[in-house]
């Protein structure tokens, strides 16, 4: 037994150590600390001796109790946060591509994602209210599809003085912001 004391201490130990000590050394503050608000209660108040150490041994025990659950909050937090991964913010829009729980509203779970890519896109109210799918601001050249169906190519080729004016009246009303 003598052996284990006459044996040099590496690094390790020595830290480990001089942390241990610490520790009791904060305690024996904490210790001295209470019994002198105790014995101080005690001399002003005119508490009983009993009452004094029950109170003291009450805030000893609640502070050994609180540093011994630190370590625990920690496995907590970490284990809360690994459950729940990482945030991914969609104010700019987004697509999820697999199974993704969302909270709804309040109201409990959605899904989404669930049958493949699905996307968010964000909504705007617009100078005249109405919710819609925002722009890009530095778009200002929104594309327009206009779809011809004709049973033959002569009709298609009748068709092209309405489809310059569709286009016309659809270049009109973008300038206007209509």
């Amino acid at each position: 037994m003598t052996d284990s004391f006459n044996e040099p201490l590496n690094v390790e130990d020595a830290r480990e150590l001089e942390v241990t000590m610490q520790e009791v050394n904060a305690l024996a503050k904490e210790f001295s600390s209470e019994l002198s608000k105790g014995l101080q209660s005690a001399v002003t108040s005119g508490k009983d001796l009993q009452s004094i150490l029950s109170q003291v041994a009450l805030n000893l025990s609640s502070s050994a109790l609180n540093n011994a659950l630190k370590p625990l909050e920690g496995l907590l937090s970490a284990g809360i946060s690994s459950a729940v991964g990482s945030v991914t913010p969609f104010a700019k829009g987004g697509v999820v591509s697999s199974p993704t729980m969302f909270a709804a509203n309040g109201t409990g779970l959605g899904l989404m994602g669930e049958a493949g890519a699905e996307a968010i896109l964000p909504l705007q109210r617009g100078s005249d209210g109405r919710l819609g799918v925002a722009m890009n601001a530095g778009s200002n050249q929104p594309s327009v599809t206009i779809n011809v169906a004709t049973q033959d190519v002569r009709s298609f080729e009748r068709s092209q003085g309405q489809i310059a004016m569709i286009m016309a009246r659809a270049t009109g009303r973008g300038r206007r912001g209509l």
